[in-house]
């Protein structure tokens, strides 16, 4: 858990970078990611060298043994002069990570410091050891700008290793609590959903071991994190060997169209023991994008804004939902991921609701008629406050291919913990446990009325109402009766009013 002292300690680094010059919140956590990223690998690499003391073997190495190779290790330079840091890393460390291969770094040739490649090595290819984050450094760019304000991240970042950050679920909230900053980061609040609305839709799907889980606009990789987190919670005491290699790799799968939120996803990821996930550059819309019943759960938050290039759209797509709207598109896209059988919680603004356009009721129709529609969660225009005030609501439908809508459960959630100002202050009324627990329990709420939180509509009145899915159109209100006093009393008491009035305002000419 990350205590009041962590998180001035991370604020201070933060201030730091930002004191530098650089201040979007998206490009300090890019350069945080890097430092971490490399501190990792020379972690990786003692363990290595304390596995070849005790097993008398050798093992493959991160590092070259050159004296230019064993320089770029971060124990190695960490306490050396701020120059001579800056140079390390920015000359060395950096084109090295850019072209790491196969789990190893690149060397440089003595005279010249002329980057030598990797040589090819199609074992090293078929073990397909390289990490998901390494994969997309290609293009990273380093951007401290100078000695003094990289001292300061490094010796802010290893007093947090060395006294705060015992294992990786502490590095994991570290990471989260940087990426916090991203919700009050203007159009960059666009990449992240607040953590406990991602864990309200995780416990509504319960994932386990053998599940294949996807974000198709994985952003951060939030809703895998919170995933994986809640499957260490209920099952890391059973897991089977192969359940964690499932775990640590194929279990889960994210696409992206930005570089850098790739690879800030996949140091999230490694950072929660997932270390080689299917994290992909990939127009998750377009027709590159050919995966087709692979995963038996989705969980995400689409773009809702914007339009695509209809030329670009995968044709199964438009099958189901004519459009150019990305949030409509991508619930096609969901049900066309999923197995049959497979579960999705998915965010989607009010308008996908009751939107009267073709498109719109034709994706609403698909779900309700083809696929078993299960539950629409109303989530108040707060949720998303400070960078968006837009009304959305929760999905979670299962993908059948036979239908399957009986009674669609609907429920009204007015409050989420936090206070629906820009502020978003923790407050005591909370509707997110309730909601979980009404969901697990659905024989309960057969007998709620219209006018509670949470109720029942039969699909027939959904179809009745062209697939309406907004909770307006179903709820009732309890209209309690004002009785007012008879006409003849409210004149005479104006009477006296007008009395009074004038008798005070004779004493005030009296006055004068």
């Amino acid at each position: 858990m990350i205590t009041g002292i962590i998180r001035n300690k991370i604020d201070k680094i933060w201030t730091d970078i930002w004191a530098g010059g650089i201040t979007n919140p998206l490009t300090v956590i890019e350069q945080l990611t890097y430092l971490m990223f490399i501190r990792s690998l020379d972690e990786k690499e003692l363990e290595t060298e304390e596995l070849e003391t005790l097993s008398g073997e050798a093992l493959p190495r991160i590092f070259p043994k050159t004296p230019a190779g064993q320089s770029m290790r971060w124990s190695r330079f960490k306490n050396n002069d701020p120059r001579d840091i800056y140079d390390v890393i920015s000359q060395r460390v950096f084109p090295a990570i850019k072209n790491m291969k196969y789990g190893r770094l690149p060397d440089f040739k003595p005279e010249s410091g002329e980057l030598i490649p990797v040589p090819d090595n199609p074992e090293a290819k078929e073990a397909g050891n390289e990490t998901a984050f390494s994969r997309y450094m290609s293009d990273a760019m380093f951007l401290i700008p100078t000695p003094q304000v990289l001292q300061k991240i490094i010796t802010g970042l290893e007093d947090l290793y060395e006294h705060d950050l015992t294992g990786l679920d502490m590095q994991g909230d570290l990471y989260e609590y940087m990426l916090g900053k991203l919700a009050t980061a203007g159009q960059n609040g666009q990449f992240r959903t607040p953590k406990h609305i991602r864990e309200m839709m995780v416990a509504l799907l319960q994932p386990t071991p053998d599940d294949t889980i996807c974000d198709p606009a994985c952003g951060t990789a939030g809703f895998l994190v919170s995933a994986a987190e809640y499957i260490r919670k209920n099952y890391e005491n059973t897991m089977t060997a192969e359940q964690w290699e499932h775990f640590a790799g194929d279990a889960f799968t994210g696409f992206d169209t930005d570089r850098t939120m790739l690879r800030i996803s996949a140091m999230n990821l490694m950072l929660h023991s997932i270390s080689h996930p299917e994290i992909d550059y990939k127009d998750s819309l377009s027709k590159q994008n050919e995966i087709t019943g692979r995963f038996t759960l989705c969980l995400a938050n689409p773009p809702f804004k914007g339009t695509v290039d209809a030329e670009s759209i995968n044709d199964n797509l438009k099958a189901v939902t004519n459009t150019k709207k990305t949030e409509l598109l991508f619930l096609a896209l969901f049900l066309r991921l999923l197995k049959k059988g497979g579960r999705c919680a998915c965010i989607v603004p009010d308008g996908v609701l009751f939107g009267s356009s073709r498109a719109h009721q034709d994706i609403r129709r698909e779900l309700v008629e083809n696929h078993q529609l299960r539950a629409v969660i109303s989530m108040p225009s707060g949720v998303f406050k400070p960078y968006a005030g837009v009304s959305t609501a929760v999905l979670v439908f299962t993908k059948t291919g036979a239908g399957g809508t009986d009674n669609v459960w609907f429920y009204d959630m007015k409050a989420d913990g936090f206070s629906l100002d820009d502020k978003r202050t923790e407050t005591a009324e909370n509707d997110i446990p309730d909601i979980i627990s009404r969901f697990h329990n659905l024989d309960n709420e057969t007998s709620r009325k219209r006018t509670e939180q949470s109720f029942f509509v039969p699909k027939e009145e959904i179809v009745g109402n062209g697939y309406d899915l907004s909770i307006n159109k179903y709820k009732k209100t309890d209209y309690v009766p004002v009785e007012y006093p008879p006409t003849s009393q409210i004149l005479a008491e104006l009477k006296t009013l007008e009395e009074e009035i004038t008798a005070g305002l004779k004493e005030l000419e009296g006055m004068l």
